[in-house]
C-alpha cells in the first residue's frame, strides 16, 4: 500500500513537472497592487442595479444605445438583442452565428460587432449580418474583442490574442485565461478602413486587447490592456501613428470594455479583482506551467465583485461604482444613455441600468 502511494505521488509531481500545456509563459513584473484605496475606495454605489430580463438568454457582454433610445446588446447564443428605450421589452433583432462581444453604431446607424469567433461583423437595420474582416497581414483573429468607430468612418477594434482562438477552446472566458496566463503579447489594435475595405495594424504586443474607444477629440484611440490592469493610448495619425502611451496603470481589477461616455468621460468595466497569486507568480514562467497542469476547479479564479470606473482624458478618476457583493457577476462595461448608464455582464441573466441621477454625489 505505502508502495502504491509512494508511486501514485511520484506519477502526480511528475506530471505537474513535465505534462504538456497550451500556454509558453513570459517573465513580467506586475506592478504591485494598491488594492482598493484612493479613488477606488472600497463602496457600495454600483449595488441595487435594476435588472431587466432576457428570457433564455445569457451574457449581454457589450451594450449601445441608438439615437432614438434603442438598446443593443449581443449574447451567448450569438443573438443580438433590442430592447425598447424603456427596457421593458426586447426582440431578437440578429444572429451573428458565434459569440458577439463588443458593439458600436457608425454614423449611418449600422450595428458593428466583434464577435469573438467570426470577426468584425456589420449588421444591417434588417439584421442581416456581413463579415468585414477576419484576419489581419495574413493572421487570423483569435479573439475579436471590441470595436469603436471614428468620426471618418475608420473603425478600430481589437483582437485580443492572435494565439489562443475562441473558436478551438469554446467560449471568451476559459480563452481569455490561457492568455492571461501566458502574457505573451499576442493582443493587436487594428483598424478597418471601409473604403478600401482593408484591415491595418496600429499597435500589437499588448497582453490581452480589450476595450476601445476613439478619444473624444479624435486624435488617439484608447484600448484597455487587460493582462497589464492598464489603459493605452495609441495615436492614429500624423508622424505619431502608432505610438503608445499609458494613460491610467496598476488599476484593481481587470479592465475589460471601454466606451465614450458623456462630459469627456470613458467608462471602464473591471470585470473581476486582481489576483494576488497570479501576480506573485508573474516573474515564475515554470510555476504558471504548473498552475496550468492542476484541475481547473484548483487554478485561480474570478471572484464575484462589481466594478466600473470613469476616467478623463488624462487618466483621472471621475467615478468609481462599486458592488463588493458581485450580486451581478463579472461586469464587462457601461454605455450612457440620457437617462441610464446600461451596464453589462459576460455571464449575467439580465441586463442591468443604473438611474444617472445617483451618478451626481461623486465617488
Amino acid at each position: 500500500m505505502k508502495r502504491l502511494l509512494w508511486t501514485l505521488l511520484g506519477a502526480a509531481v511528475l506530471y505537474l513537472a513535465l505534462a504538456p500545456v497550451a500556454i509558453e509563459p513570459r517573465a513580467w513584473k506586475a506592478p504591485r497592487s494598491e488594492g482598493y484605496v484612493g479613488p477606488h475606495r472600497v463602496n457600495d454605489r454600483l449595488s441595487g442595479l435594476e435588472l431587466l430580463a432576457l428570457g433564455d438568454h445569457q451574457g449581454p457582454e457589450d451594450v449601445v444605445v441608438n439615437y432614438q433610445g434603442f438598446v443593443y446588446t449581443g449574447t451567448k447564443d450569438g443573438s443580438i438583442l433590442r430592447l425598447s428605450p424603456d427596457g421593458r421589452s426586447f426582440e431578437e433583432w440578429g444572429h451573428t452565428g458565434g459569440r458577439p462581444l463588443g458593439l458600436t453604431l457608425d454614423f449611418v446607424g449600422r450595428l458593428l460587432v466583434a464577435d469573438a469567433v467570426r470577426g468584425l461583423l456589420r449588421v444591417s437595420a434588417s439584421g442581416n449580418v456581413r463579415v468585414l474582416a477576419s484576419e489581419a497581414e495574413g493572421v487570423p483573429f483569435g479573439f475579436t474583442n471590441n470595436v469603436d468607430v471614428a468620426r471618418d468612418g475608420r473603425v478600430y477594434f481589437t483582437d485580443a490574442t492572435s494565439k489562443f482562438s475562441v473558436a478551438v477552446v469554446g467560449a471568451p472566458y476559459p480563452t481569455s485565461l490561457l492568455d492571461l496566463m501566458e502574457h505573451g503579447g499576442h493582443g493587436r489594435l487594428l483598424e478597418y478602413d471601409p473604403v478600401r475595405g482593408s484591415v491595418s495594424v496600429l499597435a500589437r504586443g499588448i497582453d490581452f486587447a480589450n476595450g476601445v474607444a476613439v478619444a473624444h477629440d479624435g486624435a488617439s484611440i484608447l484600448v484597455n490592456e487587460t493582462g497589464a490592469y492598464r489603459v493605452l493610448r495609441v495615436w492614429r495619425d500624423g508622424p505619431d501613428r502608432g505610438r503608445v502611451e499609458t494613460v491610467i496603470d496598476n488599476l484593481p481589477g481587470f479592465p475589460d470594455n471601454l466606451s465614450r461616455g458623456h462630459d469627456g468621460r470613458y467608462w471602464i468595466g473591471l470585470m473581476a479583482p486582481r489576483n494576488g497569486l497570479l501576480d506573485r507568480l508573474a516573474p515564475h514562467p515554470a510555476w504558471r506551467k504548473v498552475v496550468q497542469r492542476l484541475p481547473s476547479a484548483l487554478r485561480p479564479r474570478a471572484r464575484p465583485y462589481g466594478h466600473l470606473i470613469a476616467i478623463d482624458d488624462t487618466g483621472s478618476v471621475v467615478y468609481d461604482l462599486q458592488d463588493p457583493g458581485g450580486t451581478y457577476p463579472m461586469v464587462t462595461g457601461a454605455a450612457e444613455s440620457g437617462s441610464h448608464l446600461w451596464v453589462a455582464s459576460l455571464q449575467g441573466r439580465h441586463l442591468a441600468r443604473l438611474d444617472r441621477a445617483r451618478l451626481a454625489v461623486r465617488r
